[in-house]
């Protein structure tokens, strides 16, 4: 949930053929959230005193936040040996590890942009943690091209079904 207080002023004009209105004065407050990407887009509504752009923008963005609180929740629930969600199914991350393979690592930073116009995307990014050994030994340099493949994989399959390619990667044998 996310709460707000609007404050604007309105310039109404009028002449023989129409009425027009005109927002002169436009004021966002937030109650402090940890969507930390509200913040900058909100200054830009501000700015450019457009009502509209706000809530649309606003309620895109909440649509993909519940999207990605499901999605986290999906994966922990049905991979519940493999995924873990450090700060709750709410955050932007997701960490994935194999329980045969303690300390290899791999984290999903899933982020929702607001761009200058107000269109709401969301942006996926792929971490690796692993131990130095395993690093010594990738001489194909595999970890180092992953969060490449990653977002080549996202643009293929799509978000749900790279989540589940890459969770089956490291469960390889595990009854899932």
């Amino acid at each position: 949930m996310i709460t707000f207080q609007l404050e604007f002023q309105i310039l109404e004009i009028q002449n023989k053929e129409s009425l027009s209105s005109v927002i002169t004065d436009l004021n966002i407050i937030m109650e402090p959230t940890e969507y930390s990407e509200l913040s900058e887009f909100v200054s830009r509504a501000e700015d450019r005193r457009d009502l509209l752009m706000f809530f649309r923008s606003l309620h895109f963005f909440v649509e993909w936040c519940e999207y990605r609180k499901c999605t986290f929740e999906h994966f922990k629930e049905k991979y519940s040996e493999a995924v873990r969600l450090p700060e709750g199914a709410a955050s932007s991350c997701m960490v994935v590890q194999s329980p045969r393979q303690p300390g290899f690592e791999l984290v999903i930073i899933w982020r929702i942009q607001i761009d200058d116009e107000g269109k709401v995307l969301p942006k996926l990014d792929l971490l690796t943690k692993v131990p130095q050994q395993a690093l010594e030994l990738d001489k194909n340099r595999v970890l180092e091209t992953a969060p490449l493949g990653f977002r080549a994989l996202l643009g293929v399959l799509g978000i749900e079904a790279t989540l589940e390619s890459l969770i089956k990667s490291l469960c390889v044998g595990e009854n899932h």
